[in-house]
């Protein structure tokens, strides 16, 4: 039986629900990885984008319909644990843990490239500024859900409305020249790999949607809400990438477009200055410093959720399955912030973002498969979508590079193994 201590509280209305997604969602894929597709993909990347959004839509479903029958935190850990067994639900929360702890990094140092740049910090750089940031955003979310959800509301609204200045001050700068010829980057003819390798990349920046569900056992009416906030917060997120996608190819072209992504992560500002408008390069270093905050609040709710579910379940040390005075899983938050903190002493987005891609393409492919399991009593959307959402993940996967793999190989070995041992030693310690 679940005590009290190991419970959380249904705050979350369809409001916040979908400034929670947009706050996962709208960063580190709309201020980095954006410029990192242009290299694969050229102009194209405007279809991969769409594609990328369809396969997130098929995923985002598959994840409703499994978080209004079963609103409990932790996501799809605890559907696979549930509908696929519990080594399935394991691997899921090991691979999320993985995959988001990469993304928060990845977040945590574009927050600190865009500080350094725009407020010229003296004696910290950009790699100590993501660290505080990272330590500041933990010690909001000890104070609970409800302090939180008012930050991301603030984060959110200024963000929104530095993308949406920096989009219009380039509609004068648009050249339509600049996404012609649309299968070709670099003078080379786009290759089927790296057309695919772009979706698998922006899949990513669209997976925020499923931080309601990972959070659903603090939603209110979830059978309604979560459905709900999952659908517009697609589509809110689509319309916002596409409109900055296509603004940033427009106005410079792929290949300067990547080679500000590459060279600093603060690519849309390198854009403003290159095109002389500098107070909307202020604006947006301003819009990306609260993105990347944003995310990086929520992917730390998001992570300690499923901490909190896997140590609620003995999959990680029971002290991480429990509850402050604020109803808030405090022991979980400060793990996931020190995992979050040693991804950043590395200090390579480019190779977070790509680890980021592989695991949450096999956690969403799960993800699919638990939602095949459902009754049809509980079931919302036709099955077909669970098996379009699974296909798509698998089919993605394989088209990252062998570098990636690897590591992911030798991660899922990492999990599988950690468990083993932690569970023979939790036995021994209970004899």
């Amino acid at each position: 039986m679940t005590r009290p201590n190991e419970t959380l509280t249904r705050s979350l209305g369809t409001f916040d629900a979908v400034l929670l997604g947009l706050g996962s969602i709208i960063g580190t894929g709309v201020f980095v990885s954006l410029g990192f597709a242009a290299n694969l993909a050229g102009p194209s990347m405007l279809l991969s984008l769409l594609f990328a959004a369809l396969l997130a839509a098929c995923n985002g479903l598959s994840t409703a319909q499994l978080a209004a029958a079963h609103p409990l935190s932790g996501g799809t850990y605890e559907y696979a644990y549930r509908f696929l067994g519990p080594w399935s639900g394991y691997m899921a929360g090991w691979f999320f843990i993985c995959a988001k702890s990469a993304s928060a990094a990845t977040a945590a140092l574009g927050f600190g490239s865009y500080a350094y740049q725009l407020l010229g910090i003296k004696h910290l750089d950009a790699w100590m500024l993501a660290c505080l940031a990272t330590l500041s955003v933990a010690g909001l979310s000890i104070a609970g859900m409800k302090r939180s959800s008012q930050g991301n509301r603030l984060i959110v609204g200024i963000t929104l409305l530095a993308l949406t200045i920096y989009s219009a001050s380039l509609v004068t700068e648009l050249s339509w020249a600049n996404l012609k010829p649309f299968w070709e980057v670099n003078g080379t003819p786009i290759n089927t790999m790296g057309f695919l390798q772009a979706t698998a990349l922006l899949f990513v920046a669209y997976t925020g949607y499923g931080r309601v569900a990972t959070l659903g056992e603090e939603v209110s009416q979830p059978e309604k809400t979560i459905p709900r906030a999952v659908v517009v917060t697609l589509l809110t997120s689509f319309i916002i990438y596409a409109m900055v996608a296509l603004m940033s190819l427009a106005s410079v072209g792929p290949e300067r477009y990547y080679a500000y992504s590459r060279h600093e992560a603060a690519p849309l500002e390198l854009i403003a200055l290159a095109l002389n408008r500098p107070f909307t390069a202020k604006l947006v270093a301003l819009g990306a410093m609260t993105a990347m905050l944003g995310v990086l609040l929520n992917l730390t709710l998001g992570l300690s959720r499923v901490v909190f579910a896997m140590g609620r379940k003995g999959d990680l040390p029971t002290s991480f399955g429990k509850t402050n005075r604020s109803k808030s899983p405090s022991h979980a938050i400060v793990f996931t912030a020190s995992v979050i903190l040693f991804i950043i002493a590395f200090k390579d987005p480019r190779s977070s973002w790509s680890l980021s891609a592989m695991t949450v393409l096999i956690y969403y492919g799960l993800t699919n498969l638990s939602a095949l399991q459902l009754p049809e009593k509980q079931r919302l959307y036709p099955r077909m979508l669970a098996w379009f959402g699974l296909g798509g993940c698998l089919g993605l996967v394989i088209c990252l590079d062998t570098k990636t793999l690897l590591i992911g190989f030798v991660l899922g070995i990492t999990g599988i193994l950690w468990r083993l041992m932690f569970h023979r030693l939790s036995a021994a310690h209970r004899q």
